[in-house]
């Protein structure tokens, strides 16, 4: 029995980056054996255990052979005379199939350290077109290592498992959770870029592909291609150290441009309601989460009237705070706040820019959660008030609170 610490706490040991998750494979052992140290049984689909006192995670070594169509279809065999080598090559990346044995020895038979010298990602073998998740794995390490090219033959390969359909064999939430993490490294744009290459964006999220070649005006958008403007967007989101909610805001706040009729382009009058309607049918097919869900659509929806706040008075900008639901959930206020800023300096030549609107509607809502409604909401009962006169009780003392704050 051999155990050897693989995969990315390999490759960023190398890199010279934090290392996170460490992963083990044990070669030339059985389950019963594992058990019987102590290791605590967790993988349903092939032999993985918990350490008895690191409760890192150790997979016995194993291969793999297609048997199907997506992610599952798949045929595993785990036995004690599988070797490194063989548990190696089924992984998606060369910069992944490297081992280190517990003298610190790198074992690197498919190139990982050269490929990693030349910041190239690479498949493995062509077993790497037996699972889709791998397309959607290399784009969202292009993100993280935004300095990396893929291989021509890697792209090649990943534009014919496109072609031939397995893309559309994945299921929802894989789809969603590589997304989402891909979302949240140091460069998204990369991610979409690579995707968008292959053909897969098109087939997982056609709302977005349709963006690219779609003009904006000059005098709003010096990047004049939506698209491009997009991924500027999503880069800014993940400088300013944006939450996957407000990154996926983003991602969605502009999804009608796409359907803007031609008689009316290079304006995309009403854009931001067909970003909403258009963003119903993303979530759905993806399962997105609640959380953000309900921020996108009120980034798309609201987008406009926030950059545009600095015209409204008081009692328009009170309306706004309340479509956005500022009032009950503040703290979301400020991450559509952030959304907005990063869509308004993700333009070319605007990303040093100061957003004024979000400082402005940020000390709004303050005067407005100021507003003792309770003692509001007596006084007008006092005054024999009941119901909506008391709601509109409220919202006039918010106004004037507003007013009184120079709004």
């Amino acid at each position: 029995m051999k155990t050897y610490l693989v995969g990315g706490a390999v490759r960023d040991r190398l890199l010279g980056r934090p290392c996170g998750d460490r992963d083990w494979v044990v070669v030339g052992t059985t389950p019963e054996a594992m058990a019987a140290q102590g290791f605590m049984p967790v993988g349903k689909d092939f032999p993985v255990f918990l350490h008895p006192d690191t409760k890192e995670e150790y997979a016995l070594a194993r291969t793999e052979r297609k048997s199907g169509h997506g992610y599952h279809g798949f045929h595993v065999h785990a036995s004690p005379d599988v070797t490194l080598e063989e548990d190696l090559a089924r992984r998606d990346l060369t910069i992944n199939a490297m081992a280190q044995d517990e003298a610190g020895l790198v074992i690197d038979p498919y190139g990982g350290q050269a490929d990693l010298q030349a910041r190239v990602l690479r498949h493995v073998s062509p077993a790497f077109a037996e699972d889709p998740v791998r397309i959607l794995r290399l784009a969202r390490f292009a993100a993280r290592f935004h300095d990396f090219t893929v291989a021509d033959e890697t792209m090649a390969l990943m534009r014919q498992m496109v072609h031939n359909g397995e893309v559309d064999h994945l299921v929802p939430e894989r789809v969603w959770q590589e997304l989402a993490r891909g979302m949240m490294e140091d460069k998204p744009s990369r991610m979409f870029d690579i995707l968008r290459n292959c053909g897969a964006l098109a087939r997982l999220l056609p709302e977005v592909d349709r963006l690219w070649g779609v003009a904006q005006r000059a005098d709003y958008h010096p990047e004049i291609d939506t698209g491009v403007h997009l991924m500027m967007v999503m880069d800014m989101s993940a400088r300013l150290k944006a939450s996957l909610a407000v990154r996926y805001a983003c991602l969605g706040h502009d999804l009608g441009k796409g359907t803007t009729p031609p008689d009316i382009l290079p304006r995309h009058l009403g854009h931001e309601g067909r970003s909403a309607q258009l963003l119903k049918q993303v979530n759905e097919r993806l399962r997105v989460p609640v959380e953000c869900r309900e921020l996108a659509d009120v980034v798309a929806r609201e987008h406009g009237n926030v950059h545009r706040s600095g015209e409204l008075n008081a009692a328009a900008v009170l309306r706004l705070l309340e479509r956005c639901d500022a009032i009950r959930k503040p703290q979301r206020f400020r991450e559509i706040m952030l959304a907005c800023e990063c869509d308004a300096r993700g333009r070319l030549g605007k990303d040093e820019e100061p957003y004024p609107q979000a400082a402005r509607l940020n000390q709004a809502l303050d005067l407005v959660l100021a507003v003792k409604t309770a003692d509001v909401s007596a006084a007008a009962q006092q005054h024999g008030m009941k119901g909506e006169a008391i709601g509109k009780a409220i919202a006039q003392a918010r106004c004037e609170a507003l007013v009184c704050g120079g709004f």
